[in-house]
C-alpha cells in the first residue's frame, strides 16, 4: 500500500514556484529516518517523494487499523468504512474478546487480563454512525521485568532479531507489536464483521482445532453442515469431538509441564457465503484469505479445499460435478474446491486450514546471540501459551470475517450497484430479522 504526495502545484503559484519552495526542505528531510515510513526526496522531483505506510491496516472498503503493544498502556483498533445504522455494542465485541483472552484455562498463558473493551467513537446509542469506530482495551497485568534477558539476547525463531534488523530498535517487553496481544484489535473488528455478515447474508464463520502436535482429528468426523459454536466451545481446546479433544488437552498438558511448546492446525469454514465474492486475477478470494490468516502470529501454512492433498488425485477424481438443487440453484456434488472456483466463491461451504508453529518462547535453554553479536545460552521467562491453537480459533474467524465483509462491499459496489442478471446472479439481501433499520 503506497500513497504519493500530489505533484499538483500549490494554490496561487506556478508549478516551478511551488516546488522551489518545497525543495529547500529536501536536504533536511532526506536526513530523517523513520521506522514506520520511508521518505525519499529528489531535488525538484516530486515523483520521488513517496511515503510507504507500515503494515498495521487491513482491508480496502472495511478498513481496520490495529495499534498498541503487549506491555504498553493498551491495545485496540480503528474500524473505518463500517455501514451506518447497524446495532453494535461493547457486549457484542466482548463475547469474541473473551474467547481470545489469556488465562482462560490451564492450557493457555497464565497472564490475567479481562480484556474489557470500550467503544470510544463511531457508535451512538448502540447504533453505528458510519464514521470510524474506535475500540480500546487497556493492559492491566504487565510484567516487564520478565523480559530483562531478552533485552540483550534474541529468542530463537521469534521476531526479536528481525525487528532489530528492520527498525534498528524494538520494544522488548512482551515482544511489542509482535505479541499476539496485537490481535485484540483484529478480534474486536472481526466481531463487527461477523455481525454484519450474519445480518446481511446469513453468513457464519466457524473455526475449530483439528490438530494439536501429533493428535489429528480425522477427516469426516465433523459435519460442517451442522457444526455449531456450542460444539466448538464445549471444551478448552476448542475441538468439536470430545474424545479427540481430551487427547489434545493431554498433549498440551504434557509439554506445558516440561517448559516446551507444540503447534497445530485450525480448520475454518464459512457457511452461507454468497456466490460471486473475490476478483480475478490478483485479488482471488483464496489469495485474500491466505494473506489474512498468514498475517496472524505463529501462522506457517494455509490450505483451501483439498489443498496439498489434491496433488494426489487425477482431474476426474478432483473435479466437483455440478447439479441443480430443488430450488434450481447450481450446486456441486463434492466440495474439493473448498467453496471457491476461479478465485470466486460459488456458494458452497468455504473450507480452509491454517497451520501454527510451536510457540517460540519456551522454558528450555537455547543457543542464541546477543545484540552485540556474542554467542550465549538463553533461558526465557514470562508467561506464554504452550500451544497457540486454542486461542487462535477466534483470531482466524476474525480475519476471515474481515475479508468477507470487505469482499461483500466490493461486490456490491461493482456488480450489484445496478440491477443484476437474475438468470445468472443471486441478490444479496438483508435477512428478514435484521431488515428493520434502527434510526
Amino acid at each position: 500500500m503506497a500513497s504519493s504526495l500530489s505533484s499538483n502545484p500549490f494554490l496561487g503559484s506556478s508549478p516551478t514556484e511551488g516546488f522551489s519552495r518545497f525543495s529547500s526542505l529536501s536536504t533536511d528531510i532526506s536526513k530523517l529516518s523513520f521506522s514506520a515510513a520511508k521518505i525519499s526526496v529528489g531535488p525538484r522531483n516530486a515523483k520521488n517523494l513517496q511515503i510507504k505506510a507500515a503494515g498495521s491496516t487491513f482491508g480496502n472498503y472495511f478498513r481496520v487499523t490495529t495499534y498498541g503493544e503487549s506491555h504498553g498502556g493498551g491495545v485496540g483498533c480503528v474500524i473505518d468504512g463500517c455501514p451506518p445504522r447497524r446495532r453494535i455494542s461493547e457486549a457484542d465485541l466482548q463475547v469474541e474478546l473473551d474467547r481470545r483472552r489469556p488465562g482462560q484455562s490451564r492450557i493457555t498463558t497464565p497472564r490475567k487480563e479481562t480484556d474489557t473493551c470500550r467503544i470510544l467513537s463511531g457508535v451512538v446509542n448502540g447504533v453505528t454512525t458510519g464514521t470510524p469506530i474506535h475500540v480500546f482495551v487497556p493492559n492491566t497485568d504487565q510484567r516487564g521485568h520478565d523480559y530483562s534477558e531478552m533485552s540483550v539476547a534474541y529468542r530463537p525463531s521469534h521476531a526479536d532479531a528481525t525487528y532489530d534488523m528492520k527498525y534498528g530498535i524494538r520494544v522488548v517487553e512482551g515482544g511489542g507489536r509482535s505479541s499476539a496481544r496485537e490481535t485484540i484489535g483484529r478480534v474486536a473488528a472481526g466481531a463487527v464483521a461477523k455481525k454484519i455478515l450474519k445480518e446481511l447474508a446469513g453468513t457464519e464463520v466457524l473455526a475449530y482445532v483439528s490438530q494439536v502436535y501429533k493428535v489429528v482429528l480425522p477427516n469426516g468426523v465433523v459435519d460442517h453442515e451442522t457444526l455449531s459454536m456450542e460444539q466448538i466451545e464445549s471444551n478448552i481446546v476448542r475441538c468439536p469431538d470430545p474424545e479427540i479433544a481430551e487427547k489434545m488437552i493431554a498433549a498440551i498438558d504434557d509439554v506445558r509441564l516440561k517448559g516446551e511448546s507444540i503447534g497445530g492446525v485450525v480448520t475454518c469454514i464459512v457457511k452461507n457465503c454468497p456466490p460471486g465474492l473475490g476478483s480475478p486475477v490478483f485479488d482471488k478470494l483464496e489469495a485474500e484469505l491466505a494473506k489474512a490468516v498468514l498475517s496472524l502470529p505463529a501462522s506457517k501454512g494455509f490450505e483451501i479445499g483439498s489443498g496439498f492433498g489434491g496433488t494426489f488425485l487425477t482431474g476426474s477424481e478432483h473435479n466437483d460435478p455440478f447439479y441443480l438443487d430443488e430450488n434450481g440453484r447450481i450446486r456441486t456434488v463434492t466440495n474439493r474446491s473448498g467453496g471457491i472456483q476461479g478465485g470466486i466463491s460459488n456458494g458452497e461451504i468455504i473450507t480452509m486450514r491454517v497451520a501454527f508453529k510451536p510457540t517460540a518462547t519456551i522454558g528450555k535453554k537455547q543457543s542464541t546471540v546477543t545484540r552485540d553479536k556474542k554467542e550465549v545460552e538463553l533461558i526465557t521467562r514470562g508467561r506464554h501459551d504452550p500451544c497457540v491453537v486454542p486461542r487462535a480459533v477466534p483470531m482466524v474467524e476474525a480475519m476471515v470475517a474481515l475479508v468477507l465483509v470487505d469482499q461483500l462491499m466490493a461486490q456490491h459496489g461493482q456488480c450489484n450497484l445496478f440491477p443484476i442478471n437474475p438468470d445468472l446472479q443471486s441478490p444479496i439481501e438483508p435477512k428478514r430479522e435484521a431488515s428493520n433499520t434502527p434510526v
